[in-house]
């Protein structure tokens, strides 16, 4: 472990490799040239038994996986800490170029996989094959969507300079950007934090900035999604993909019934839910809507600002009354350098999770300023830490967890961090205070997620017909927001350019980053219910449902905890209970 970077905030990542030199790295690139050439080579003649075919070439992909995902976590967590490590980038581009070479044996894998009719009998034959039954099984599946393996290797090697080069502009720009605030320069995830500050002048003035910066960097970012959304356009088309939603689906194992479900319930409960907005404006003084600057108002009854120390403490107090073992984690996590804090000039915005199963951990990047916002933020990245614990002794490829299930342990952990301080707090107006909090970050996966969705819908729609340049976009992002948000925001001075901003939209290989957040928000609820309902007992099937998610279809998954997702009364349920505590927190706002 690093202990100067651990106490500076700053992740350690010597349990991977201490820098690009490293012996052990050096040995570790070298390796996986041998592994991709070894897989190339057998995958040019998988002939022979077939059982002995699909257990040697199953270890290589096991090797190749552990390999591979230390190799490329120690690089993009470097680049994601630093996006002008020109080295990261270098090495970045480096190791996509190897892995594309693995789309042709992969490839014929799939095809051959796909072409065993004794398929069930072979996996009934042997423990392993057991254990990859969904694998192979989805692998089977995968084949009609997949072309020839030169077409494959063809593909691969462009998407280098195609949509994973476009995406890292996106990013570089936003992290680089320079914003103009108050006489000084900052950073955008200096002034997009600035929202969550208690002085309204300075959210209004920091709102003011952030809209400023944009211009500088539009029509850059603009040429980004234009150029991702074609591309992925094109690839569904030679691939048989219906549309781009069509190959998500397919790529989150779950049906079109249960996203259906899912967006007709958010849909039918939208009126509801959007006068949370006009409540919290005339709490702050507002005529009408909620002025987007005020969006993230806190409404902290003693102002708290959290340290990294006091929110460390504040979050093993909550946790520990659901599971010892999500307590542990969550000291290790912040003890021995799991995390990464504070914003800092090239470091990229927001928050995310990335497993380090190689070393049996995970690695978590946030900008943390000291808002209860941000300890949510935290507990909601420790899910997914906790989601990875769950996965360590599954096979090295049972450990990818789908889309549409991704969110759920860390929206869990959200509802377990709130609901026990809302419990806990005895004065109206705290209980207010935290109620806010708690829509807050539940509408968010509503309303906002509903409007992405709306928004990257319309781009993919559009963009066969034309380019958008910026103007476009943001009438199209307006459009969006405003179903999504309805008559609860003050619409004179909109964001529309939340499209430029969200990492989400600039994938090429990920499309629709978006309801997942409502699935998992509303399926965390559900399951939180359970655990109302059955105490400590419920916590090991929680446990098995996360390890589920890795070897089942959404639908399936479900059932672990009894749960049917094609049901839209159970999504209903959820935004129910949402709704009730609207009208609660309209009352409590008449406290003034």
């Amino acid at each position: 472990m690093d202990k100067e970077k651990v106490q500076k905030g700053e992740w350690s990542l010597t349990e991977l490799y201490t820098d690009y030199d490293d012996p052990r790295f050096t040995a570790d690139m070298a390796e996986l040239d041998k592994l991709i050439e070894t897989l190339v080579k057998k995958s040019q003649d998988l002939g022979g038994d077939a059982k002995q075919t699909l257990l040697s070439v199953l270890k290589d992909f096991e090797a190749l996986t552990e390999l591979s995902g230390k190799l490329m976590l120690y690089v993009s967590l470097r680049q994601s800490a630093c996006t002008t490590d020109e080295k990261a980038s270098s090495l970045s581009d480096q190791l996509s170029g190897k892995f594309s070479l693995l789309a042709a044996p992969q490839t014929r894998f799939n095809q051959y996989v796909a072409g065993l009719d004794d398929l069930e009998e072979l996996i009934a034959s042997d423990p392993m094959l057991k254990d990859y039954a969904f694998l192979l099984r989805n692998t089977k599946e995968d084949a009609k969507y997949l072309l020839d393996p030169k077409c494959e290797t063809i593909i691969a090697l462009y998407e280098n300079s195609g949509s994973d080069a476009w995406g890292n502009l996106q990013s570089y720009l936003t992290s680089t950007v320079p914003v103009e605030y108050r006489g000084e320069t900052i950073t955008l995830s200096d002034v997009r934090n600035l929202a969550y500050d208690p002085d309204p002048q300075v959210r209004k003035d920091a709102f003011h900035a952030e809209i400023a910066c944009y211009d500088r960097i539009k029509d850059a970012v603009a040429f980004s999604l234009n150029s991702i959304k074609l591309e992925v356009l094109n690839r569904c088309r030679l691939k048989g993909f219906e549309s781009p939603l069509a190959e998500t689906l397919h790529q989150s194992r779950m049906t079109a019934a249960t996203l259906d479900a899912l967006l007709a319930a958010m849909r039918e409960y939208l009126p509801r839910l959007q006068p949370f907005y006009r409540h919290k404006a005339k709490l702050l003084g507002h005529e009408g809507g909620l002025p987007w600057y005020d969006l993230f108002a806190p409404l902290s009854a003693d102002g708290e600002k959290y340290t990294r120390e006091s929110a460390r403490e504040y979050l093993l107090q909550r946790f520990s009354t659901f599971d010892g073992e999500l307590t542990e984690m969550v000291r290790t996590a912040f003890d021995e350098g799991w995390i990464d804090f504070y914003p800092r000039e090239g470091k990229v915005g927001g928050a995310f999770c990335a497993e380090a199963f190689p070393i049996r951990a995970s690695r978590i990047l946030t900008n943390f300023a000291g808002s209860f916002d941000d300890v949510v933020t935290l507990a909601h990245e420790l899910g997914h830490a906790f989601h990875n614990l769950n996965l360590y002794d599954n096979r090295p490829l049972n450990r990818d967890y789908s889309m549409p299930l991704a969110e759920t342990a860390s929206t869990f952990n959200e509802v377990l961090v709130m609901n026990d301080a809302i419990r806990s707090a005895g004065d109206p107006i705290r209980r207010r205070a935290l109620m806010h909090e708690q829509l807050s970050g539940d509408l968010q996966i509503i309303c906002d997620i509903y409007s992405r969705f709306r928004f990257e819908s319309a781009v993919f729609a559009s963009r066969d017909e034309s380019f958008m340049f910026p103007p476009q976009l943001c009438e199209m992002m307006l459009a969006a927001q405003k179903e999504g948000y309805g008559d609860g925001l003050d619409w004179t001075e909109p964001n529309d350019y939340m499209w430029l901003c969200k990492s989400h939209y600039y994938s090429g290989g990920l499309s629709f980053y978006n309801w997942p957040y409502a699935f998992g928000g509303l399926l965390a609820r559900g399951l939180y219910a359970c655990y109302e309902k059955e105490g400590a007992s419920f916590v090991p099937k929680y446990k098995r449902f996360l390890k589920a998610a890795a070897v089942m279809s959404a639908e399936d998954a479900g059932k672990v905890a009894d749960i049917d997702l094609t049901d839209v009364n159970f999504w209903r349920s959820g935004l129910e209970g949402l709704a009730k505590e609207v009208e609660e927190f309209g009352e409590l706002c008449k406290l003034g």
